[in-house]
């Protein structure tokens, strides 16, 4: 029997954020780059590392709070492993050895923005699905 791993949607959301974010700064790093003789373009598998993240670490944990009793327990809010940063192949390599290609980079960037907005338009609505059960109230 094949069991598929179960997570909560709060969870998801916040990993899927986390790296969505961290994929942003990968990109922005190789487009400031572009014109860097010898910069390499790097980037993550999105879906790895998410799955990575959901199954190494529970992350009920990882609120930041303030600790102010023996009894609470201490949070960290980092992604809990850095994702693998792999090396992107040219389509044209350059004569100074850049292996950035700013069409691509841009297009990946734009769609990863897009993604984000998605990751934070699920959470939110998870927030406000979540607060209406609480309170009662429709959201």
């Amino acid at each position: 029997m094949n069991m598929v791993p179960q997570f909560d949607s709060l969870n998801f959301g916040e990993a899927a954020l986390k790296l969505r974010t961290y994929r942003h700064e990968v990109l922005g790093s190789n487009i400031t780059n572009a014109d860097t003789p010898g910069y390499k373009a790097r980037d993550i598998d999105f879906a790895k590392a998410l799955k990575n993240e959901l199954l190494q670490k529970n992350h009920a944990d990882t609120m930041p709070m303030q600790i102010t009793s023996n009894g609470h327990y201490q949070f960290n809010s980092s992604i809990s492993t850095q994702p693998s940063l792999l090396y992107r192949v040219p389509n044209q390599p350059s004569m100074d050895g850049n292996t950035v290609d700013p069409d691509i980079e841009l297009s990946e960037f734009s769609r990863n923005a897009l993604m984000t907005q998605a990751a934070i338009s699920f959470l939110s609505g998870t927030i406000k699905s979540r607060l209406s059960a609480i309170t009662g109230q429709p959201s």
